[in-house]
């Protein structure tokens, strides 16, 4: 399995990428290829640099052009070149997924997201899975991986390892906090890539379906949800100025009182203070931006990955 990074999501930029990604691993083809993110950056040649990162040799972060469509129509040729035996999705939201369904002529195999009892994403689940599309989980154990990239807010959650819900439920089956918040998923039918370099841990998280949990500790577990995501690109430190166009616009649209098709939001602008800066924000932005970033009534950073 490998994914499709953000700066190859131009149709004619899809297969030479994924032929050098089979040759690197010495394979002819790939059992699951998968779009990383639904953003699609500048292209960056991989003679400049490989592996890709999230900038621009500048060190900008640039969007490009290409609509997922565009993308998803090569990634389907693909497919039908036997370069790869299924083709999926990767942190989309809800909307993308049904916008994606529409028109798909190859549909995708499944759906990698972040997951875990801070984040459950339910009706994004639940809606994948009532399309047949398998749903798996990464960053099961929510904040941890997070910590080590020094993000201030996944230092500030507590750890999922510690919650008393956790350990309590745990104990109560003489398993480790692990195994109960990978067993809440698998019971759930959503599969799960846990990492550790520890044998021991290694082998404790592949003996997570030879026990189950009550609906009440799923219940339990669920209920946690805080709707907090740690892999958030747009939260980074350097974004470009079309990406801070787009945080502006989001937080304008989230924390407006009325719905954007009601008549304040037609015949007056809307104000939006950031960074100490204040944005007019004409309609028809407003209008754009939220035909691909529906708003919530919560301030995040990043609607492009919230569920409807």
């Amino acid at each position: 399995m490998s994914k499709l990074w953000n700066s190859f999501h131009e149709a004619d930029k899809v297969e030479p990428i994924a032929r050098k990604q089979l040759a690197d691993w010495g394979v002819d083809y790939f059992d699951l290829y998968i779009v990383h993110f639904p953003i699609a950056l500048k292209y960056l040649d991989p003679s400049v640099r490989y592996p890709p990162s999230w900038t621009t040799a500048e060190g900008k972060i640039e969007l490009a052009n290409a609509p997922i469509h565009e993308t998803w129509g090569a990634m389907e040729t693909l497919v039908d070149k036997k370069l790869a035996r299924s083709i999926g999705v990767s942190n989309f939201s809800t909307q993308l997924l049904m916008d994606l369904l529409r028109y798909a002529r190859v549909r995708p195999a499944t759906l990698q997201i972040e997951h875990h009892p801070y984040l459950t994403q339910t009706r994004l689940v639940n809606y994948a899975q009532e399309q047949g599309i398998a749903v798996t989980a990464y960053s099961s154990f929510g904040p941890l991986s997070f910590i080590e990239l020094d993000l201030k807010h996944a230092k500030d959650t507590p750890l999922l390892f510690e919650h008393a819900t956790i350990n309590s439920i745990a104990e109560k089956h003489g398993r480790t906090p692990a195994q109960v918040l990978l067993r809440w998923s698998t019971q759930r039918k959503i599969a799960v890539i846990p990492k550790s370099n520890d044998p021991t841990r290694l082998a404790q998280n592949l003996q997570v379906t030879d026990f189950d949990l009550e609906t009440s500790e799923l219940e339990a577990i669920s209920a946690l949800d805080k709707g907090l995501r740690f892999n958030d690109p747009m939260a980074v430190s350097f974004i470009s100025a079309i990406d801070f166009r787009y945080l502006v616009l989001t937080v304008a649209f989230s924390t407006a009182s009325a719905s954007p098709f009601s008549k304040p939001f037609q015949t007056k602008p809307v104000w939006a203070f950031w960074r100490r800066k204040r944005l007019r924000i004409p309609k028809k932005e407003i209008l754009r931006i939220m035909t691909l970033t529906p708003g919530t009534n919560e301030i995040k950073y990043s609607n492009l990955f919230t569920e409807a």
